[in-house]
């Protein structure tokens, strides 16, 4: 008998190919028999492929193929095997999640991409640019991969970029901080918003939020066993209701969540509001998590970080990240500013989330922020000018729309052309008219309180913004 090689037999990959909506595998592929040469002296036939993992035996008839045992299951399928027979297969089984992420479905984000893909439609709905970053920035993340910058970074960033950090937040709020003690770099924003919860936030704790709010906050807060208060923020100027926010302040009370400028409104936290927070804080011992990562996108005032009034560093973790200043957002890189005692409950939730970010990203993100003051500068007069296509479009159209003093956001009420909430009138608007919009709704603990709202970005070239509104002229009437 010939013994085969083990080093002989090559397989090209095995892909299962999987549908968006249900999950269910394709059927696996049946593979033909190889037939080898007459002079090799061997006819190899396989019969079939069912798993990646799997046992052969060879035998003078060729390698049969059988897959390693898996757990019992109640549901099969027949799939038919090279000699016409049927043979009984596994069926996969339904997604499973834990009950606190029960509630949370796919990313209302990743639904309307999908849709605006399938149907050809003009994403205005996910806050990404359709533009690229600055040169000067992607060329420092090439350089520092050519200087074989490339192996893990430090767990709470290179120097260089806690450094930058550190300088940019003076430059911004006044106050000076110890990148090597007070700044953590994070994979994003949201990666440092998830370690500052999970690091600071024990079960049972209440956290105040604004809603409408960023939607990883609920489930984030989820995750840490939150108790999650609210306040809502209503058109036409979203003001924070102060005398229901201070109602809502308990001895229980951990943390408020807020971020300014203030996505999805456009809304930005004036002085006085800010004040009144401060205030409530100090005054019963609560933390602020403040997302600030449209802090570069204000229009219509300065932006404020609340750690900068008095008595307020002490007790605040300030988010940020480069994505929305640079158009980098697949760079994935943010940072949290905090007082040493608060650091440490962020570190050690970041060592176990993801423990280190991109280094050659790292050391550009440094060069970014290290951008002369007319970059910021120009940055504004751009997004405004986006900003004001989009607003006149949407008037134009017909919708009410609500001021928008800083981020890259829009809100419109969109009750005039007669759907039944904000959902059935954003799938319309891409099934029929080729426009993406965001339903807020999704940024609400109330749905409700969301239906008659929706979102759009101006994060577009100009062409692009110009083409979505003649499409929502030409198709979308108002009832």
């Amino acid at each position: 008998m010939l013994m085969l090689h083990p080093i002989s037999l090559r397989y090209s990959s095995i892909h299962c190919t999987w549908t968006s909506s249900s999950h269910e595998m394709l059927r696996p592929y049946i593979l033909k028999p190889l037939i080898f040469p007459k002079n090799s002296g061997l006819i190899l036939g396989i019969s079939r492929i069912r798993s990646i993992g799997c046992a052969s035996r060879i035998s003078s008839a060729g390698i049969m193929v059988s897959p390693v045992s898996t757990a019992a299951t109640t549901q099969q399928q027949s799939v038919s095997t090279q000699d016409g027979s049927s043979e009984k297969i596994a069926a996969p089984k339904p997604p499973q999640v834990a009950k606190r992420l029960e509630k949370f479905k796919t990313t209302i984000f990743t639904q309307m991409s999908s849709l605006a893909i399938k149907h050809g439609a003009i994403n205005l709905g996910q806050g990404f640019p359709n533009f690229d970053g600055p040169d000067f920035v992607k060329e420092a993340a090439i350089q520092a991969i050519r200087d074989g910058n490339n192996q893990y970074a430090r767990g709470y960033g290179v120097p260089d970029l806690n450094s930058a950090v550190a300088h940019r937040f003076k430059k911004d709020s006044g106050l000076t901080v110890d990148p090597e003690k007070e700044v953590t770099v994070t994979s994003g924003c949201t990666e440092a918003i998830a370690a500052t919860i999970l690091g600071l936030i024990n079960p049972g704790d209440e956290v105040i939020v604004f809603a409408p709010f960023y939607d990883s906050y609920e489930a984030t807060l989820s995750m840490a066993g939150a108790n999650i208060k609210c306040v809502t923020l209503k058109p036409p100027n979203f003001a924070v209701p102060i005398d229901e926010l201070k109602s809502l302040v308990t001895k229980n009370t951990r943390a408020i969540l807020m971020n300014t400028p203030h996505n999805p409104t456009g809304k930005m936290f004036t002085r006085q509001e800010l004040d009144e927070i401060a205030s409530l804080c100090i005054e019963n011992d609560v933390l602020v998590f403040s997302d600030e990562v449209y802090d570069k996108l204000a229009f219509e005032m300065d932006h404020i970080s609340i750690a900068s009034l008095p008595g307020m560093y002490e007790r605040t973790v300030t988010l940020n990240s480069l994505g929305k200043t640079f158009s980098l957002t697949g760079w994935k890189i943010g940072w949290a500013i905090a007082p040493p005692h608060l650091t440490w409950g962020v570190r050690q939730a970041h060592s176990y989330l993801t423990f280190a970010t991109s280094t050659p990203m790292q050391y550009a993100a440094a060069a970014a922020l290290r951008a002369p003051d007319s970059y910021y500068e120009e940055l504004r007069r751009d997004y405004n000018s986006k900003k004001n296509i989009l607003v006149e479009g949407l008037k134009s159209v017909g919708f009410t729309v609500y001021p928008s003093s800083g981020t890259y956001f829009v809100v419109v009420d969109h009750t005039k052309f007669g759907m039944e909430n904000d959902v059935a009138f954003c799938e319309y608007l891409i099934k029929e008219v080729g426009v993406v919009a965001i339903p807020t709704s999704v940024f609400y603990l109330n749905p409700e309180e969301g239906k008659n709202l929706v979102r759009f970005t101006f994060c577009k070239d100009e062409g692009t913004l110009i083409s979505a509104v003649e499409r929502m002229k030409e198709k979308l009437l108002k009832k």
